[in-house]
């Protein structure tokens, strides 16, 4: 073969596999790339996205470890089952014969040895309680009838206890209209179609209306509020749900909007009085109030995010410092205006909002960076106000409910409004140690509010 052929064929060979490197190597850089945005994808710890869609469900805690063991801690009070001292029922089990030699033992006094108690649940069964009403002819001719109580309105109708009941299982323990239904049916022998479980929440809704609006004047005029809101489907379309918190009273409230306009018509006079706790959703951060609070755990993820993807000095500086500033929190309670480890902890924060970042390297950690600028007086109240916590997650939590409920029943299709009423009270009865049946059960006691007409 001719020698230049040969050296062309090498040549053209050469060029080929060039080109087939080059590919290749487009191809390692591009499963680098995606090896890297993989790794420091968004999850539960470094954004707001709920645990539940994470990929792999080995999150790292936010917490600090509190060198303490596993487990409860001396001094906690268990739920080990208990004796009762005064038992319902009482079996007395006497020998009757004796095993070694067969005598009747029937006439010999007994000996104590020892006792065990059998925890039942009785046959429950409905009580049919029936008013008659009676007439009596006074001596002056007046014919005098007795009334019925307040609240008998029907022939025949469904009591407090049963509306207290349906509150419980369906607002509190999520149990979904069907299966309510079923319940009701296999243990009390009460048969209410599903429609009548959504009316008679209806009615509770109303009955609790005056205790739904105390609520609402007690987070209007607290120190300190949680807010938070979440996307709901109603009848398919999309809708918000609304909470208004602190450690004492939980306002929860449906809307069209996830603007500012939905807190101004419920709040029309803002929170003068309140630090409002949130993320840094501007509907929030807009409203009318004494003061501001940032979530320190929403913060927190978002550096750990910054720290994983671009990896900058800067963010886990500013972690350092926002862990520390909590630390000092929880030290010291009864912080106050003007303490110097809050001062200090500040002026540190004052030196990362102005060190210099390079946009071209670290674009993500540079916008954060300007927003805590722009709102940096919302970052650390809590240090100068004891009733103010770091984070909102008492207002996350209350939102779970809502979650919860939604992913056990789905979308709401009616009841929306009687669930945000109810759910208030129930959480606000939680926070204050007060048993949620018994409460449900004296507000469904209480005659249907009067609606003064026009």
């Amino acid at each position: 073969m001719d020698k230049d052929i040969i050296i062309q064929n090498l040549l053209e060979e050469n060029r080929l596999l060039r080109a087939q490197v080059l590919e290749q190597s487009k191809i390692i850089e591009s499963l680098k790339l995606e090896i890297r945005q993989l790794k420091t994808r968004k999850n539960s710890n470094n954004s707001s996205i709920p645990p539940s869609v994470d990929l792999s469900r080995k999150n790292k805690s936010l917490r600090t470890p509190s060198g303490k063991k596993p487990g409860g801690q001396p001094g906690h009070e268990g739920s080990t089952l208990k004796m009762v001292e005064n038992p319902d029922e009482v079996h007395k089990l006497m020998p009757e014969f004796c095993n070694h030699c067969g005598k009747i033992l029937t006439e010999i006094i007994p000996h104590f040895e020892n006792k065990r108690q059998v925890v039942e649940i009785p046959p429950i069964s409905p009580i049919y309680k029936e008013y008659q009403v009676f007439s009596k002819k006074c001596s002056c001719g007046h014919i005098q009838k007795s009334d019925y109580p307040d609240g008998v309105t029907n022939n025949i109708q469904y009591g407090a206890s049963v509306e207290a009941l349906l509150a419980y299982l369906s607002v509190y323990q999520y149990v979904p209209f069907k299966r309510l239904q079923e319940f009701l049916a296999h243990s009390f022998n009460l048969h209410l179609s599903q429609g009548s479980i959504a009316n008679k929440l209806a009615v509770l809704e109303k009955k609790a209306s005056e205790f739904y609006q105390l609520i609402k004047e007690q987070i209007e005029n607290s120190k300190q509020v949680g807010s938070d809101e979440t996307g709901v489907k109603i009848n398919g379309n999309k809708s918000w749900i609304w909470v208004w918190q602190n450690s004492l009273f939980t306002f929860i409230s449906a809307s069209e909007g996830r603007g500012k306009a939905t807190i101004d018509k419920l709040f029309p006079n803002g929170f003068s009085k309140s630090i409002i706790n949130s993320d840094r959703w501007l509907a929030q951060l807009n409203t009318e109030a004494k003061g501001h609070q940032l979530c320190t755990s929403h913060l927190l993820r978002n550096l750990n995010f910054l720290i994983e993807s671009e990896k900058t000095i800067w963010a886990e500086e500013m972690k350092t410092l926002l862990m520390k500033a909590i630390d000092t929190k929880r030290e010291y309670l009864e912080l106050v205006k003007y303490n110097p480890i809050a001062i200090e902890i500040e002026n540190e924060m004052n030196k990362l909002l102005a060190t210099p970042l390079d946009k071209s390297k670290v674009p993500k950690t540079l916008n954060l960076q300007k927003a805590l600028t722009k709102h940096r007086e919302f970052i650390f109240p809590f240090l100068y106000h004891a009733e103010v916590p770091p984070d909102n997650n008492g207002s996350e939590r209350a939102i779970r409910n809502v979650k919860v409920k939604q992913k056990i029943s789905g979308q709401f299709k009616t009841g929306q409004s009687a669930f945000c009423v109810l759910r208030s009270i129930i959480d606000t009865c939680i926070k204050n140690k007060i048993d949620v049946l018994e409460a449900l059960n004296l507000i469904a006691k209480n005659p249907m509010p009067q609606v003064a007409t026009e």
